[in-house]
């Protein structure tokens, strides 16, 4: 057995280091490769550190099977994928070595030097190296093109971000192949060109500088530090806790003085990280778990003032440097760092604030000069984000969902950049078709953001939310290029409404749930239009079924009803193309739907409504009945204005807020009022 993915097969491979990251990514592998018969060879020259790091392993796969997230069987196979060896040897056969070893340059030559004599030469050689480049961890052997940085961030199992840093002579075609690789095994990789600790160390190591700087300012003690950072950038323990429980001070240290020549002047390892590093001390003064810190008004303020100008500051400079997308570090470090993302917050805040709080930083700090990028922003009253990654194969544009926390939900800035992208697309006259997909292999789209519909407090808040988000699926229906959806994943409520309104749809085959319109579970009703395009595309009578009972549809059972066009195994965006430019070649070939009346029964069959409101059932009825009667523009009004009814009954206030305090999980207790 083993893994295919695109050009590569993955039948073995490696993991050398076993201290504190090398078994967490041995364990993410193991957990999305084991069923498909890969072989993980976890080295290391100490067997202590193999049987702490077994230890490790297998105490959180237990914590996986006891939490539910892993069957039993499923465990048994992860752990019986990794061997733990001292010999070399065994990393014979390997299609790819990941090196996860100390950041000592000597140290990853003697390794990549072993690696080279005994694996072949199309094994892919990877560093999980934190701050070293490519250039200088790869340089001495013979074939460097097969060689790259891939970073992970702690806990590596779990946290979805990684660093793809090619070096000078790496193969392009490697890097893009990693990227997908990664993205086919749950991570949200990024690109970052090669540079000193890349994109997303060196504004947290820059952090870690501005918490010590603050502390010998005396503006606070660590504790007070550690609790300004977590409520200014939304973080879940401050720097000072982080650094202390990682053992970080010596890397940190050392990474900043580095950055000092190789970055920018203002870096530099403070007095009293350089004395804890002397002392061979670990930890710092930081408060113990459920310590209550209060922290004066004034010198809150002070300590966020320089957190922020820092902050902002130092991601305006690493947009400066030219070597990574705007929108993958916002990304990048707001999952990987677990913060606030910068960008993001610099424009809820308003960029002449912004940009304020880093110039008074500039000014209190030598060396730190206010970024080319950061003045830009503020002359455009803002940077331009957008979680719709855009790109091209041939002549057919790719517009990617991205937003891997929400598991690709849908909120008023994706549909604006979709709304944009799509004009774009329009206007250009090398791009002939357009697929819309989301990223990763669990969900194209998991739904609206639930906060979008939360806010709405009365009738007219519900059918502007709704005319909203219908405004971008008549513009996709009403596109003289066709577009097709490739359901990479689930698609619930907006993610349904938004494959509807495409040309064509090409699903991931093999999901037990591949669509599912839950509304009624928070006491709504569908408000993108799929009351009207379902009907027109299933049938009425099936289609009230899936939308009153908010039954889930697997893949098979939507290639039945129609409501996919195709299955395929695997990524289906290949093949969403493929149909995408016939469908451009052959207009004839689009199915467009019934604009006028659609024959309806005189009443629906009854279905077995459960625990769901009879209230927001019979606005549901009257949606599908009366719009189907009628013609598809006035059935969209129709959604909306109802939609809005459903949002000042006592029903839709006890689900939504059921959904917001218990999850979606906890049925709501509907009065059917």
């Amino acid at each position: 057995m083993a893994f295919e993915h695109q050009s590569l097969t993955l039948r073995k491979l490696a993991i050398i280091g076993a201290g504190h990251i090398g078994p967490d990514i041995a364990l993410h592998f193991a957990r999305n490769l084991a069923s498909k018969g890969v072989e993980i060879v976890l080295v290391d020259i100490a067997e202590d550190a193999l049987g702490r790091a077994r230890e490790k392993l297998e105490r959180k796969v237990g914590r996986a099977v006891a939490g539910g997230s892993l069957a039993a069987d499923q465990a048994a196979r992860v752990k019986g994928s990794i061997v733990y060896t001292t010999d070399y040897h065994r990393l014979a056969g390997a299609n790819l070595v990941l090196e996860a070893a100390t950041e000592d340059e000597a140290v990853k030559h003697r390794i990549f030097e072993e690696v080279e004599r005994i694996c072949d030469d199309d094994c892919i050689l990877l560093s999980n190296s934190s701050h070293m480049q490519p250039e200088e961890i790869f340089g001495h052997l013979r074939k460097r093109s097969r060689c790259l940085v891939a970073h992970y961030f702690f806990p590596a199992e779990r946290n979805p971000i990684v660093e793809i840093v090619p070096g000078a002579e790496t193969d392009p075609a490697l890097t893009a192949l990693l990227m997908d690789l990664y993205e086919a095994i749950g991570k949200a990789p990024i690109r970052v060109r090669s540079s000193y600790a890349f994109a997303v160390d060196p504004i947290f190591e820059g952090l870690v500088q501005c918490a010590i700087l603050c502390r010998e300012a005396g503006l606070g003690n660590e504790k007070e530090i550690d609790a300004v950072a977590v409520r200014t950038l939304g973080m879940g323990i401050g720097h000072f806790s982080i650094i202390s429980s990682a053992n970080g001070n010596s890397i940190t240290d050392h990474g900043l003085d580095e950055m000092h020549v190789r970055l920018m002047p203002w870096f530099r390892s403070p007095r009293s990280l350089k004395e804890k590093v002397r002392l061979g001390e670990a930890r710092w003064n930081i408060a113990e778990r459920g310590e209550t810190v209060t922290v004066s008004g004034e010198k809150e303020l002070r300590i966020r003032e320089q957190y922020l100008g820092c902050y902002f500051g130092l991601a305006a400079f690493i947009m400066d440097l030219g070597i990574v997308d705007i929108d993958d570090l916002d990304m990048a470090v707001g999952i990987a760092l677990d913060m606030r993302p910068p960008f993001t917050m610099m424009n809820e805040m308003g960029m002449e604030q912004a940009y304020a709080l880093v110039s008074a930083f500039c000014v209190q700090h030598p060396g730190f000069c206010m970024p080319e990028s950061l003045e830009r922003a503020r002359a455009a009253s803002g940077w331009q984000l957008s979680n719709v990654v855009r790109s091209r194969t041939g002549d057919v544009a790719v517009l990617k969902i991205r937003r891997p926390r929400s598991l690709n939900a849908l909120d008023e800035g994706i549909v604006r950049s979709l709304e944009r992208l799509l004009r774009e697309a329009e206007a250009d006259a090398n791009v002939a078709a357009v697929v819309i997909t989301g990223h990763g292999t669990r969900a194209f789209v998991s739904g609206s953001d639930i906060d979008m519909l939360a806010a709405c407090r009365n009738a007219e808040d519900g059918y502007r939310v709704s005319r909203a988000f219908q405004a971008l699926t008549v513009q996709i229906e009403q596109m003289r290029k066709p577009v097709v959806c490739a359901l990479n994943g689930l698609a619930f409520g907006g993610g349904v409404e938004l494959a509807l309104a495409c040309a064509a749809r090409v699903a991931r085959g093999g999901l037990k749930v591949l669509a599912r319109l839950p509304e009624p579970n928070l006491g709504i009703i569908p408000g993108g239009g799929a009351t009207q395009r379902l009907p027109r595309l299933i049938g009425v009578e099936a289609a009230a079924r899936l939308l009153r009972t908010a039954s889930p549809v697997s893949s098979d059972e939507a290639l039945a009803l129609g409501l996919v066009d195709e299955l395929v195994d695997g990524d289906p965006l290949e093949a969403a193309v493929s149909l995408a430019r016939r469908l451009a070649v052959d207009p004839g070939l689009r199915k467009a739907l019934p604009r006028g009346p659609v024959p309806c029964p005189a009443g629906l069959p009854t279905v077995e409504l459960g625990h769901l409101s009879r209230r927001i059932d019979e606005i549901l009825v009257e949606a599908i009945v009366d719009g189907a009667r009628g013609s598809l523009d006035d059935g969209l009004e129709l959604e909306a204005r109802l939609a809005g009814r459903c949002i000042e009954t006592e029903d839709a206030r006890i689900g939504l807020s059921n959904f917001v305090q218990n999850g979606a999980r906890s049925p709501a207790s509907f009065v059917h009022r």
